[in-house]
């Protein structure tokens, strides 16, 4: 898929519905040559849209309109350029522990959280944070997550975590400012209620931090793995993480984590991991696929919005 395809595809099927701002600014910059040259200097994982949108807010710049974004990315593009080839996009989202939690609260209590590319590690705290499914509430306090389910009855109770571990390349630290910058930066303009989230689910990681490790998903896996407590249910899960993996690097983190004690939950793009045959996913937009220790259970939204049992 060429540069323009993969900006065209990103407002097509991520932003349409989600976010006209990013949908506008995709689409126009899929058909810029200007643009389509400058991004073609960087190495392709570099150039993907939440990257390159993520490093012009962090330094200021306007997204809102397609031609001041232009005129700002054109004068600026050294030091863009410079931010792109060192980060990562690293959002953290906590409202995806609402597509997490069916899964983590079924599993034998009390639980140990490993998460791959965890960035700041928000996603391990789903016993923290509160749930709202429909009508059915599942616990109080703030941020309250909100999740449309379909084809399952939600959790009666939250989890019970005795133990939280990140293990990223780059891992973020919510106490420091420059790091909460670039989750910020990372949220889509529209969306200040994923930005009020934000701030509320990084108090609570800033008060009980998690054991934050640098290192690599596959190599670094087993060591950390085995600091986990020997009386709770290891659970190794990861979000939107594989699709920036290398296939054979995939190939041989599965066989890693498949290897080890305890449960695996991946939630990732359709595509990404091999599945047999699946139903047809829900319309409307992006979907992941939530599967338990390799085997598909669920459809959900990027976000964490929604959640679709498969039967």
């Amino acid at each position: 898929m060429t540069t323009g395809e993969t900006y065209a595809e990103f407002a097509a099927r991520e932003a349409r519905g989600v976010s006209p701002v990013y949908e506008r600014l995709a689409s126009a910059v899929a058909r810029d040559e200007g643009f389509l040259g400058l991004l073609a200097g960087l190495p392709a994982a570099k150039r993907q849209p939440n990257l390159f949108f993520g490093v012009v807010r962090l330094l200021g710049g306007p997204v809102a309109d397609p031609a001041a974004f232009r005129d700002f990315a054109t004068a600026h593009w050294p030091k863009i350029e410079a931010e792109m080839r060192v980060r990562i996009t690293q959002t953290n989202e906590a409202g995806r522990c609402a597509v997490l939690l069916p899964l983590l609260a079924a599993l034998p209590q009390p639980l140990a959280l490993l998460e791959v590319g965890a960035s700041a590690g928000l996603c391990l705290y789903p016993d923290r944070y509160s749930y709202r499914y429909g009508d059915h509430a599942v616990g109080t306090g703030e941020p309250v997550l909100t999740c449309a389910a379909h084809g399952l009855v939600p959790p009666a109770e939250r989890p019970r975590v005795v133990w939280r571990a990140d293990l990223d390349l780059n891992p973020l630290n919510v106490t420091d400012p420059a790091d909460v910058a670039w989750l910020d930066a990372l949220i889509w303009p529209e969306h200040d209620h994923r930005r009020a989230r934000l701030g509320a689910a990084a108090a609570i990681a800033a008060a009980d931090p998690p054991l934050l490790v640098p290192g690599d998903l596959g190599d670094d896996l087993p060591a950390l793995a085995a600091q986990a407590p020997a009386d709770a249910t290891l659970v190794v899960f990861h979000t939107s993480v594989l699709h920036l993996v290398p296939a054979p690097r995939r190939t041989a983190f599965t066989a890693t984590v498949t290897g080890l004690p305890g449960h695996w939950i991946a939630n990732e793009s359709l595509g990404v991991l091999p599945y047999d045959p699946l139903p047809p996913p829900p319309t409307g937009g992006s979907v992941h696929v939530l599967a338990l220790d390799g085997r598909p259970t669920a459809w959900t939204r990027p976000h964490g919005q929604e959640i679709t049992w498969i039967s």
